[in-house]
């Protein structure tokens, strides 16, 4: 959070602006880690939460303490250096708190009206399915595989972004459900078929979390 805040010097009066903020906290799983098995073992999901994502919130504290200590120097070019910082570990908070909700052992469907939406836009549930999975499946590299609401146009979009892009900041979509397919989230247990990895995803999707989430999106 950013706010201004007033120091005295010596009995002068003088206004700085601060950067004032607390600090990241990785977001407990809803869940136990061995929670999602068969389609996500244990072990994937201790490492991946409290390791990988652990890592992303970290690394964003201390970026965001640097970027404040340039912005009060006024020194530009650390500034410009320490945003992509900022992008990709802000980028790996936001991405993995949205991921962890999408996911629940129980599953579930779309509720009707997020169903509705998504046989308008994609003509079909299986052929949303199919467009997202043949997305993020065809990421080359690391990134993540998007169910997106636009809000301009009223409508769901399927969208990739590369390694930690964040879907709103760089695309302007609100996102709805998130496929990671970085190597860190499957790799252990599928290897090197993603395919498998992305198809099994949809055994596990909180439709309940993402129906909510484009109930929210869709109504303002």
């Amino acid at each position: 959070m950013l706010m201004a805040k007033r120091i005295f010097t010596f009995g002068v009066s003088r206004t700085k602006e601060i950067l004032v903020r607390a600090k990241h906290n990785l977001p407990e799983l809803p869940y136990d880690y061995k929670a999602l098995e068969p389609v996500i073992c244990a072990e994937i999901m201790q490492l991946h939460h409290s390791k990988h994502h652990a890592t992303y919130v970290n690394n964003l504290n201390i970026a965001e303490e640097k970027l404040k200590e340039a912005v009060i120097k006024g020194d530009i070019n650390s500034q410009v250096a320490l945003s992509q910082v900022v992008k990709f570990n802000g980028g790996g908070h936001l991405n993995h708190s949205i991921f962890w909700n999408n996911l629940s052992p129980s599953g579930g469907k779309p509720e009707p009206l997020l169903l509705k939406q998504i046989e308008n836009d994609f003509s079909s549930f299986d052929e949303f399915k199919q467009r997202l999975s043949n997305a993020s499946i065809a990421i080359q590299g690391s990134g993540w595989g998007w169910l997106g609401y636009n809000q301009k146009d009223r409508k769901l979009e399927i969208a990739v972004c590369a390694n930690q892009d964040p879907l709103q900041a760089t695309m302007g979509l609100i996102p709805l459900f998130g496929i990671d397919v970085w190597e860190h989230a499957y790799y252990l247990q599928y290897k090197n078929v993603r395919p498998d990895y992305v198809k099994a995803i949809f055994d596990i999707a909180n439709w309940k979390d993402i129906s909510a989430r484009f109930k929210n999106a869709s109504s303002c």
